[in-house]
């Protein structure tokens, strides 16, 4: 494979990845924002989802999707050969 063709598929992979994570982030933040009183009807732990999404549900989240950019992330540096040093 050409250098060049191999530089877009590391590119596409990382848009790829980025851009799947962002949705990830965009439906956690904003849906049970728009949605929190039909969201409110369904308890989780005791709480109204809503309230637990907004207390401490997305903030682990986004914790999640940290490293899972960080693990997906090495394993294409690693596959386009990009990888940093240990």
């Amino acid at each position: 494979m050409p250098p060049d063709q191999r530089q877009r598929d590391y590119w596409r992979a990382n848009l790829m990845l980025t851009a799947a994570l962002l949705m990830v982030w965009l439906l956690v933040t904003f849906v049970p924002v728009y949605y929190a009183r039909e969201l409110n009807a369904i308890k989780f732990f005791g709480w109204p989802l809503a309230f637990y999404m907004g207390a401490q549900g997305s903030l682990i989240v986004y914790v999640l999707v940290i490293g899972i950019y960080a693990l997906t992330m090495n394993r294409i540096d690693r596959k386009y050969g990009v990888q940093e040093p240990d």
